[in-house]
């Protein structure tokens, strides 16, 4: 199993970023995606969910109504959409399978002016 997250990065509040996560050793098409995020001195949260097949997707209520979670099977990629970020969604960005035990290194989302 591997999943590599890549697009943070440094913005200014109010601006976006799209993260992707790459993933292979499994069968990508038949798992939930997740989207984890963990700031400095705090607990890993969940931040969005996608069905396998792309129709339902899951926000937490801090970035409901400014991330988007999308998936595109055929390239084994699920993406963060993330607009009007504010200073509190700097963490490091995981993406995991649901039902895996397994964690990339993650990517860097730090807003700030």
């Amino acid at each position: 199993v591997q999943v590599v997250e890549s697009g943070g990065g440094l913005v200014q509040p109010g601006g976006s970023l799209r993260l992707s996560c790459a993933a292979s050793g499994f069968t990508f098409s038949t798992y939930v995606m997740r989207w984890y995020r963990q700031a400095p001195g705090k607990e890993r949260e969940l931040v969005a969910a996608i069905g396998s097949a792309g129709a339902m997707a899951n926000y937490a209520d801090s970035v409901k109504g400014r991330f988007t979670i999308s998936r595109d099977n055929a390239k084994n990629t699920v993406y963060l959409q993330m607009n009007s970020l504010k200073p509190d969604d700097t963490a490091v960005y995981y993406c995991n399978p649901r039902g895996i035990d397994y964690w990339g290194q993650g990517t860097q989302v730090t807003v700030s002016s």
